[in-house]
């Protein structure tokens, strides 16, 4: 089956509902899906080609309860879908979907984080197909310029109505 074949669902268009609490933003829309722990625990291991629910469990050390919750908030979220491999007794298997290869970048990103500030040794490298260590890199999709450890170059732009920098913004 080639990706293209694949089930796409769509990610909710609105996670943040207007009088919600906070700034409307799109990392606060994706960490309500994603940011829980064995969420993206489970991305990675279906991401490094462990499909079956035992294997997910065995390398993220999640319980089999919580698991199979996120599990389903991510299936429902579409980001991953599952295939049945086994009629008696049904076993599934655990596929990305294109929202959640998508997140690839974004566990790459965690991984250097992880790598350069929380441990000794690097536990994983990933490789290219070139041959050399795979590494994050944000960049300007036009200019090609990179995104400082400081943020800059780059500058946010406020479009959500009555909110700024600062935050709300009164009137």
């Amino acid at each position: 089956m080639g990706t293209r074949d694949l089930p796409q669902k769509r990610l909710p268009t609105r996670v943040h509902t207007p009088g919600a609490p906070g700034r409307p933003c799109s990392i606060a829309a994706a960490l309500k899906i994603v940011g829980e722990r064995w969420a993206l625990l489970a991305v990675r291991e279906i991401g490094f080609g462990n499909h079956r629910f035992d294997q997910i469990a065995i390398n993220t050390g999640a319980s089999r309860d919580i698991l199979t919750a996120r599990l389903r908030s991510l299936e429902a979220a579409g980001v991953l879908y599952r295939s049945l491999y086994n009629e008696r007794p049904p076993r599934y298997q655990y596929h990305l979907t294109e929202a959640g290869r998508d997140l690839f970048p974004v566990l790459a990103a965690l991984r250097d984080w992880g790598d350069r500030w929380l441990v000794e040794e690097k536990p994983t490298v990933i490789e290219h197909t070139c041959g050399h260590e795979l590494r994050a890199v944000s960049a300007c999709e036009h200019c090609g310029g990179r995104l400082d450890s400081r943020g800059g170059p780059a500058v946010a732009r406020f479009q959500t109505p009555g909110w700024s920098k600062s935050g709300p913004v009164e009137g």
